[in-house]
């Protein structure tokens, strides 16, 4: 016991975050039909934006660091 807890009366505690319940709804629902066809989508659509524009645009390395020099690039 002494290697699990130090509390005088042996008992273990777990604490969550506030809103982990929210986080496991999401989880959960994730997984549903609907939003596995919506996900499918997102990779035609969205992550296609991101890919064209690293391969197109230049935009897969920068030769700056740092957020104001890369918005002035």
């Amino acid at each position: 016991r002494h290697l699990c807890t130090h509390s005088k009366d042996c008992v273990k505690t777990v604490q969550r975050h506030i809103w982990k319940d929210y986080e496991d709804l999401a989880d959960d629902v994730r997984y549903t039909p609907k939003y596995q066809k919506l996900y499918k989508r997102r990779k035609e659509t969205i992550e296609r934006v991101f890919a064209d524009a690293k391969e197109k645009h230049a935009m897969r390395y920068t030769q700056y660091r740092g957020l104001a020099q890369v918005s002035n690039w």
